[in-house]
């Protein structure tokens, strides 16, 4: 697995960086959907969060740094929601339930989703590969559930049509960060879910 990118700071009070790292996440992510990541000032990134830029410096020691803040959080926050369902009792309820907690954290944090995939290639490539692999995991979270489903004999699938269709259903939940401006007008998020796991059950089905 890739090193996670460490993200310098002078402060030592992990809670007080934890608190302040979170504000400028929130203040990055309203300034990079309005402005785009190459647009936006870390003085202006400063002045959303509700602190001084010599404030924002004591935290990270670049724009990047903060975009992979937003980056990383949105993974903290998927393994956070699905770790009390990663331990496989090979069932397609177990499916359901983690698809349907990773929808939840996509309704919550939709802006985070739309930012990253639109302004991660700005990263450096250390954090870069960082965010890939952490990518990967929430495909692979999904595939091992699956897999599980197989081994208990509720789906048959090959090994190479699980992969897939983990890639797919971790894919069709981000859709609900990029179309919400249109599916909002139709769908709830828990209907727009239960669409979503009705159309992957019946396909491996």
């Amino acid at each position: 697995m890739d090193k996670k990118h460490e993200v310098k700071t002078s402060v030592k009070d992990e809670n007080l960086i934890e608190k302040r790292r979170d504000q400028m996440i929130r203040a990055a992510v309203t300034l990079f959907k309005e402005k785009g990541f190459h647009r936006a000032t870390t003085r202006e990134i400063a002045k959303e969060a509700g602190f001084s830029i010599g404030t924002l410096y004591e935290y990270i020691r670049t724009k990047e740094d903060v975009l992979y803040l937003v980056c990383d959080s949105i993974y903290n926050e998927v393994h956070s929601r699905l770790s009390q369902i990663t331990l496989v009792n090979g069932t397609t309820e177990d499916l359901k339930t983690a698809i349907r907690h990773y929808y939840g954290v996509i309704d919550d944090m939709s802006d985070e989703f739309v930012v990253m995939y639109q302004e991660s290639k700005s990263l450096p490539k250390g954090a870069l590969e960082y965010v890939l692999t952490k990518e990967m995991e929430m495909v692979n979270i999904f595939n091992k559930i699956i897999i599980g489903c197989i081994q208990a004999g509720e789906l048959e699938l090959t090994e190479a049509q699980a992969h897939l269709y983990a890639h797919t259903l971790v894919v069709q939940g981000q859709m609900w960060a990029f179309r919400r401006w249109a599916l909002r007008k139709e769908y709830t998020i828990e209907q727009f879910t239960e669409l979503q796991i009705k159309l992957l059950l019946h396909g491996m089905k």
